[in-house]
């Protein structure tokens, strides 16, 4: 079985569907899936999920992208995150790349998250876009990953460099790869999974986007999860029931709040 490690069937052109959602989860072998808040007017739907479906977990926090939202702080993240449901902080992070100008209020918030996580002992939802340098600078300097006395998370839908990925490693962290990974373009992508042990390695859909081959341009979903691990499978030329016994395994152990 997979688990799909970072999803968003919240949002509305999945939730509608969400019937025909868990049934093609089950169908692909699909057997949880993490949906993840990125803002808090929203968080209450996102908790909804999670409570009504034994096998969706959720996650709290802000995403980054979102500049008009209501800001959170540690205390009331740590606070909103001891619902036994909510296994994570996040999605967190920086993003460089959409939005310009003065960031220093992203880099606040992301300081914000690593603190709740820190308090309340559940991992972080990493999100980094054409800003990694500061990503690892922060994340060093508040303490984020088990060196520091935090605790592990993971650099979701990874698409920067091998050295980003093994400073994220050597502070606890896993490092989650999602349809891209099987885009013909992402060579570069596909080295770096190569590269890492499987222990260290999640996959996800971040659907409804990014969607894998061989459905890349339509509605990603949670079921499609297992086009990434097949794909997985291929590089590093193990077999899929390997590749979904580890990441499974992987996503519990970081996750240990899932239950």
């Amino acid at each position: 079985m997979y688990v799909d490690s970072h999803c968003h069937i919240n949002f509305p052109e999945l939730a509608g569907r969400m019937p025909e959602i868990l049934q093609k989860m089950e169908d692909n072998g699909v057997s949880h899936a993490l949906c993840v808040s990125v803002d808090l007017p929203d968080f209450p739907q996102v908790l909804a999920l999670a409570e009504q479906y034994p096998h969706i977990y959720a996650s709290v926090g802000v995403h980054p992208d979102y500049e008009e939202t209501p800001e959170p702080s540690a205390e009331q993240l740590v606070e909103l995150a001891q619902h036994p449901k909510i296994i994570a902080i996040g999605e967190t992070g920086l993003d460089y790349f959409r939005l310009k100008g003065d960031l220093e209020w992203q880099r606040e918030r992301f300081r914000q998250h690593i603190r709740a996580s820190r308090i309340c002992r559940k991992p972080l939802i990493i999100h980094t876009r054409a800003a990694s340098e500061d990503t690892i600078r922060i994340m060093q300097e508040e303490g984020a990953g088990v060196e520091h006395g935090g605790v592990a998370g993971v650099m979701h839908c990874f698409t920067e460099s091998l050295e980003v990925a093994q400073a994220a490693v050597a502070m606890g962290f896993y490092i989650s790869f999602s349809g891209i990974l099987t885009f013909k373009s992402a060579k570069d992508l596909q080295a770096v999974a190569k590269a890492l042990p499987l222990d260290r390695i999640l996959i996800e859909t971040d659907s409804p986007y990014l969607a894998p081959a061989p459905h890349r341009g339509k509605m990603n979903e949670p079921g499609f999860v297992r086009h990434v691990g097949e794909f997985l499978a291929d590089i590093k030329g193990i077999s899929v029931n390997e590749v979904q016994k580890i990441t499974t395994e992987n996503f519990f152990n970081l996750f240990q709040f899932a239950a």
